[in-house]
């Protein structure tokens, strides 16, 4: 096991009808600025209960917050915060806007352009004047909610970025706020929460043994009540193992002390930047083939994941790891989720188009072992296709 340190200070509100508590979470002289997405929480209440529990506090709102959110957005939100002196933020909704919501605290007393905050990091950032933030998780997929990370999309790239201060102070997961998903969005998270513990698990061993134990619980734990909730939206305790599962998919804790992939990921964002492919379906494509091309690399962890994730005992090795990254194509497709890029119109001709996007933003050395070049990753398309 390697070196590692673990900190996470988000206080998880978890259950039903947990949003009046709020109340005591943020101080009573907070102004807070209110950021949302679409229509959907207004539509089915949580953003009147969200007022409400705010109780007299200064109450500033901030919609629109895209799928995913997008720069210019994002600098509207915080030039509000900044014009209206706003001291807390509070992203109700789904992973976008948490990730929103996070960029906004960074950016809005910032002093230089915001926009070198994708592409430099954030260590020029002052701690002093980075906003405080909190979040109503309404979609459970991203683990948005207990992590400092965040995606931003900007017209040169999709940026990750990430600053210790960008942990919620608390977020509420109410798995009942999130019963009126759309069912394909149900999905999308299942599958995203499921590649989240992948590409820290699936790498190679380190003799990290509770990090691999916690993940193949929370792999087995999605394949058994992803199908269930995507069908039965309104059971229960379907949709709070889902929740819970997602969040700590990315939370930190089963990332500690061992090696981390996150290839999958850098590929799908050159294909949602390209094609608007949801996230989630982009990682369902480029993962089985990912695995498939890196099958030598990711021997020994692929064979564990058979027996202890699929129970696949019988076979030779090779047998084995095709078995396996079978029964995870059809896992996915099960939920509703095509696994690959013919599925969503993409030409194989389109495949020079995402290298040289990968290439135009330095993703040439992708993987735990830094060894999937813009060759790889071709080979890894033309694999998805």
């Amino acid at each position: 096991m390697f070196n590692f340190d673990y900190r996470n200070p988000t206080h998880i509100v978890f259950g039903k009808e947990r949003i009046a508590e709020i109340d005591k979470l943020i101080p009573p002289q907070a102004r807070v600025l209110v950021l949302y997405g679409g229509g959907s929480v207004k539509k089915f209440g949580t953003f009147e209960a969200v007022k409400q529990a705010l109780g007299t506090r200064q109450q500033f709102e901030f919609g629109g917050i895209e799928a995913n959110p997008r720069y210019e957005t994002l600098m509207r939100a915080a030039a509000l915060a900044k014009a209206e002196n706003i001291d807390f933020l509070l992203a109700v909704g789904g992973g976008s806007v948490m990730d929103g919501t996070k960029f906004v605290a960074l950016a809005t007393h910032f002093a230089g352009d915001a926009a070198t905050l994708l592409w430099n990091g954030t260590a020029a950032v002052d701690s002093s004047k980075i906003l405080p933030l909190a979040t109503v998780a309404t979609l459970p997929a991203t683990g948005s909610e207990m992590n400092a990370f965040a995606v931003v999309s900007h017209p040169k790239g999709k940026f990750g970025i990430t600053h210790a201060q960008c942990y919620p102070q608390f977020s509420v997961l109410d798995p009942s706020l999130t019963f009126t998903l759309p069912k394909i969005q149900v999905a999308n998270g299942v599958v995203d929460a499921f590649v989240h513990v992948c590409e820290q698990y699936v790498t190679y061993a380190a003799e990290a043994k509770v990090q691999d134990r916690f993940a193949e619980g929370l792999l087995q734990t999605l394949i058994e009540v992803g199908p269930i909730t995507v069908a039965q939206p309104q059971d229960y305790d379907a949709r709070a193992n889902l929740v819970w599962a997602a969040t700590n998919a990315l939370n930190g804790l089963i990332g500690t002390g061992v090696p981390q992939d996150w290839a999958t990921h850098m590929i799908g964002h050159e294909l949602t930047a390209r094609f608007g492919i949801d996230h989630a379906q982009t990682l369902a494509i480029v993962m089985p083939s990912l695995w498939q091309v890196s099958r030598e690399q990711k021997h020994g962890k692929l064979l564990q994941y058979a027996e202890r994730v699929w129970n696949i005992t019988t076979g030779n090795d090779a047998e084995r790891i095709d078995a396996a990254i079978a029964k995870t194509r059809e896992f996915f497709e099960s939920l509703g989720i095509k696994t690959r890029l013919r599925d969503y119109d993409v030409a194989k001709a389109d495949i020079d188009d995402i290298i040289s996007a990968l290439e135009a933003h330095r993703m040439v050395k992708l993987g735990e072992h830094q060894a999937i070049t813009p060759a790889v990753s071709r080979q890894i398309l033309e694999q998805a296709w």
